[in-house]
């Protein structure tokens, strides 16, 4: 694990199989950061999963019981997760660019994700209309601001962070609650357009299997057998009802 120089990225494995991507929001995060680095070719990037039901010898005698995600960079361990931000941003060559100062984006989406896991628990309408109000302000700010991204046209952290989020309200929303989000918010959708034609987004992707599984976990749903069985699927689609190329 510690061998060469390059960063080495530990990210959770799937709870299905033990060995794809698991569905961890912080994990995808830094996997995204760290691969658009590696697309500028400013570092070279390893990315290594760790069955946390069955972590190898390795993994537990340098780690003890730290979850992923864990960055090893020149031989050192970065564990917590505003430690890892801080790294990159740091020490990692082109981190600096990436991590861009924006309060106001900062706080649009904050907290989006909280929203989530409460619509998930309730199930109810002030909980529905709680996250649909947020996903609306996301909208407008992306309609105001007319970019490809949140603060500009090149991605950066806050891509990194918000688009895992919308992932998991899109997979687990339509499986738990047949949430989807409104077709009238179309610059959300043109924004999660040009997420889905990246490559960061779509190496980092979990499958959607995992992402219904980590919420099954959460309440305490045991997994079906023939869900074990099931060939991984990715929603990456656009509503067939928006035409989003003229925006283009």
């Amino acid at each position: 694990m510690f061998i060469g120089e390059l960063p080495i990225v530990s990210i959770v494995a799937s709870t299905i199989d033990g060995r794809r991507k698991g569905a961890c929001l912080f994990c995808q995060e830094y996997f995204m950061d760290l691969y658009l680095l590696a697309e500028l070719k400013t570092i070279s990037l390893k990315v290594t999963t760790v069955d946390m039901q069955k972590p190898p010898p390795d993994f537990r005698s340098n780690f003890d019981a730290n979850p992923p995600p864990i960055l090893i960079d020149n031989g050192m361990a970065v564990l917590e997760n505003e430690k890892i931000e801080r790294h990159i941003m740091k020490n990692v060559p082109g981190g600096y660019n990436l991590f861009v100062q924006d309060k106001e984006v900062a706080t649009l989406i904050e907290n989006l994700y909280s929203k989530l896991k409460l619509m998930l628990l309730k199930k109810d309408d002030v909980s529905i209309n709680s996250l649909l109000s947020h996903l609306r302000k996301i909208n407008l700010h992306l309609e105001k601001k007319n970019t490809r991204f949140l603060t500009g046209d090149t991605m950066c952290c806050f891509d990194c962070e918000l688009m895992p989020r919308l992932q998991h309200i899109r997979v687990a929303g339509k499986y738990f609650m047949d949430f989807q989000m409104p077709t009238d918010l179309r610059y959300l959708w043109r924004y999660m357009l040009h997420m889905y034609q990246l490559d960061a987004f779509t190496q980092s992707c979990p499958a959607d299997q995992d992402i219904v599984n980590h919420y099954k976990q959460q309440q305490n749903v045991k997994m079906k057998k023939h869900e074990e069985l099931e060939t991984p699927t990715f929603t990456t689609s656009i509503p067939v009802e928006l035409d989003l190329q003229q925006d283009e």
